[in-house]
């Protein structure tokens, strides 16, 4: 692989020596339409220039309210493996350019299926929980096909993903818990992939986020597990501080793969977002990439800089 920034992992949004609008660049719509009585159905479509601005369904799925505390939704969703998951693609949601990507990192983040949340308050604290079941089979897979597989078509496939999201907020603290288990199968170039002697694997995910939200200052932390063939953990931690409109910000994110020769790599990230309008925020940000991988290195060391503009309409 061409060494590179890659900017997001899973839409593998890659930046190379010139400057460039497009990998990063996106235009989304969602719509949604009560049905009364507690039924709804919700749509987005996202068109990505990492993606030759091919417009696609990331949402498509419906929700009925059972009561003021239990919600069921079924349909196409995001996989809510991550603390920022429900709203990767809206980044004025969030301070940096884009979420740290050596977290953010599994080549899987949508799912078909089921699932059931509850909310309620206990006391001062904010309660609120997701059940969900389903599969997910993407039959070319970027990240995979382009960046470990040597650009050979590559169909990944979870299903049986069974999980769960606990969030406990109050005040100026807030944790997030998560886990999941799915099994993995794989076609690379149309031919079925063995572990041993196996044609499928199981993987387990655990995950944790502890955010801190003291008046200007702000700390944001996550970190996770994924045990596969090997042990995969991912973390990061941003320090932030509110200036009127504008925000500074220092992050750090790491991979490591528990392998002698496995998967490892490390950045190390400043920024400023600049709310100039009510509904905008322009951001810059300076990313050192360093990958230490022994022999699958991703995408190389790299020193780049972003600038863009976040919009809600």
């Amino acid at each position: 692989v061409e060494p590179s920034f890659l900017a997001d992992y899973p839409i593998v949004s890659a930046y190379y020596e010139e400057w460039s609008f497009k990998p990063e660049s996106l235009f989304g719509l969602q719509a949604s339409a009560d049905l009364s009585d507690g039924l709804s159905v919700t749509a987005q479509i996202v068109a990505r220039g990492a993606n030759e601005w091919k417009a696609e369904f990331e949402w498509a799925y419906v929700t009925y309210e059972i009561n003021e505390n239990w919600t069921v939704q079924a349909g196409k969703k995001r996989l809510p493996l991550f603390y920022y998951s429900d709203f990767y693609d809206v980044g004025y949601a969030y301070t940096w350019m884009r979420p740290p990507a050596d977290n953010y990192t599994w080549q899987i983040f949508n799912y078909n299926g089921l699932n059931l949340l509850y909310s309620t308050e206990i006391g001062d604290w904010s309660l609120n929980t997701n059940i969900y079941a389903g599969t997910e089979d993407d039959n070319d897979n970027k990240l995979l096909g382009d960046y470990f597989f040597g650009g050979v078509e590559t169909r990944e496939i979870w299903k049986d993903i069974l999980g769960g999201v606990v969030n406990l907020s109050k005040d100026w603290f807030e944790v997030r818990l998560t886990a999941m288990q799915y099994t993995n199968e794989r076609y690379i170039d149309g031919e079925r992939t063995y572990w041993g002697d196996a044609d499928h694997r199981d993987g387990k995910f655990y995950g944790a986020a502890f955010n801190f939200d003291f008046d200007n200052w702000f700390i944001l932390t996550e970190l996770s597990r994924l045990d596969l063939d090997d042990t995969f953990d991912t973390s990061m931690i941003t320090f932030g501080y509110r200036i009127n409109d504008f925000t500074p910000f220092l992050a750090y994110s790491q991979f490591e793969q528990d392998s002698d020769d496995g998967e490892n790599h490390n950045t190390q990230s400043a920024g400023l977002r600049w709310d100039f309008h009510p509904s905008a925020a322009f951001k810059v940000q300076y990313d050192k990439v360093e990958d230490n991988s022994y022999n699958l290195a991703v995408a190389g060391d790299s020193d780049s800089i972003t600038f863009g503009i976040d919009l809600v309409f």
